[in-house]
């Protein structure tokens, strides 16, 4: 809102272009002294009174507080609904443009919300191209705008955060930015399920990576117990595909294949690319747990081509990793290293946990070749990655293959040094060295 002499200004211009008195305008529910004394600026309207002012002018409140003309707002949000669509269906950087465009324009128009929109869109952007830097600022930025909103208003910022950090290996703090959000959602009885179901699928992807499997498989069912509360599609079913890898983790191949296809149904027919693309990413992922390699190599093939197609640049990488191994399976160890090694040529920014794995993919096809040194020099530095990063699973895995390479060559102390290393990441499933999980907050079931 104005301040009150620009506003009085406004009100004052406004009745004279409508050939109104101070009396005429006023009544029946306020004084004409009260409009002499706004029109000289002598008093903040309150909201109510701006409202009735409005009406009895012919404009809209927002005009009248602010200047700005209301279709310039709904404009405005239109274009960044557009943008999101554009973001969905094309590139990330042809939609990181317009959505620059559109923070400009909210900036110029001091439009706080839209501006948070557009930063939110922003964040999204620069998580396809790998940029994750750029992204945790954009995400910091929307939250600090909406500082004044409710929590459930800072979901979709403070996941952004956690999905940077997580893609950047960090998986404590992605852990710890999503569960103090729910416990202080739960502690300020604003639970509100969209914002829920926001966090709890997002906390699954970390938990898996640290082992903490029941900590994730609570995630997962307070999610679905939530899902019927949301009517986003989009954010259901990418509940639907995060859900999928705690199924996978308790043996449950079947529920995990449905639970993707229920997400893959609602991403073609809203025509999210991306989010289809992880789907695919996911079933191979999936098939290749079970042993069908020839058909988790289709599903990753297909992952891949339709991200490298949206040049989304880090969940392409990432999806090359995990088709490595499917090659590496199918004894086609030339194709496979040529994928790692080129992933690590781009340096480790994307992601701490997927260099980790690419060395130790190296590290196997090296055993398999024979040559122990080379396969020792990949799981030691993919040690030194996933110690970082946290991800207890798979470090207790590392260990026991850098044990037994050790073991084989007849250095039995450093052997066993790796497998106690191992040891003390094998904790029970939902142990972690998080401290408690979160409480699981009251919400309204309906």
């Amino acid at each position: 809102m104005d301040d009150p002499a620009t506003i009085g200004h406004r009100v004052q211009r406004l009745r004279a272009q409508r050939g109104l008195t101070q009396r005429q305008l006023a009544e029946p529910s306020y004084t004409p002294a009260y409009v002499s004394t706004l029109e000289s600026g002598k008093v903040r309207p309150s909201e109510t009174a701006l409202r009735f002012l409005a009406e009895r002018l012919g404009t809209s409140y927002e005009e009248l507080a602010t200047g700005r003309p209301a279709h310039l707002s709904t404009e405005l949000r239109l274009a960044l609904v557009e943008a999101r669509q554009q973001l969905a269906t094309g590139t990330a950087e042809e939609a990181a443009v317009r959505y620059r465009r559109l923070l400009t324009d909210a900036e110029h128009l001091g439009l706080m919300p839209e501006q948070a929109e557009a930063l939110l869109g922003l964040g999204d952007c620069a998580l396809e191209t790998g940029e994750l830097v750029d992204a945790g600022l954009h995400f910091q930025a929307a939250e600090r705008l909406l500082a004044e909103e409710p929590l459930p208003r800072r979901a979709r910022a403070i996941r952004g955060r956690a999905v940077a950090h997580l893609l950047a290996g960090e998986l404590r703090y992605a852990c710890y930015l999503l569960e103090s959000t729910i416990d202080e959602l739960g502690a300020s009885g604003l639970a509100d399920p969209e914002a829920l179901v926001v966090l709890y699928a997002a906390v699954i992807g970390p938990y898996m990576d640290m082992g903490a499997h029941a900590r994730a498989a609570h995630a997962a069912e307070l999610a679905l117990a939530l899902a019927p509360q949301v009517d986003d599609p989009a954010l259901v079913a990418g509940m639907h595909r995060q859900v999928a890898r705690t199924f996978l983790a308790e043996g449950r191949t079947a529920d995990a294949d449905a639970s993707l296809a229920k997400a893959q149904a609602i991403y073609q027919q809203l025509s999210l690319r991306t989010d289809l693309a992880h789907c695919h990413w996911m079933r191979g992922y999936v098939l290749a747990q079970s042993g069908e390699l020839a058909s988790a190599e289709t599903e990753l093939r297909a992952a891949r081509d339709m991200l490298n197609v949206r040049r989304a640049a880090l969940f392409t990488a990432q999806v090359e990793v995990e088709l490595a191994d499917v090659l590496r399976r199918l004894g086609r160890h030339g194709e496979a290293s040529d994928l790692l090694s080129a992933f690590l040529e781009l340096g480790d920014r994307h992601g701490a946990v997927h260099a980790g794995g690419a060395h130790r993919l190296l590290g196997l096809i090296a055993e398999e070749r024979g040559d122990s040194e080379t396969a020792e020099e990949h799981y030691v530095m993919a040690l030194g990655l996933l110690e970082r990063s946290g991800a207890s699973g798979d470090l207790a895995d590392l260990c026991r293959l850098l044990g037994d390479l050790l073991r084989r060559g007849g250095r039995t102390e450093a052997a066993l040094d790796a497998y106690r290393t191992g040891l003390g990441h094998r904790s029970p499933p939902g142990t972690t060295t998080l401290g408690p999980a979160p409480a699981a907050p009251a919400f309204p079931r309906h």
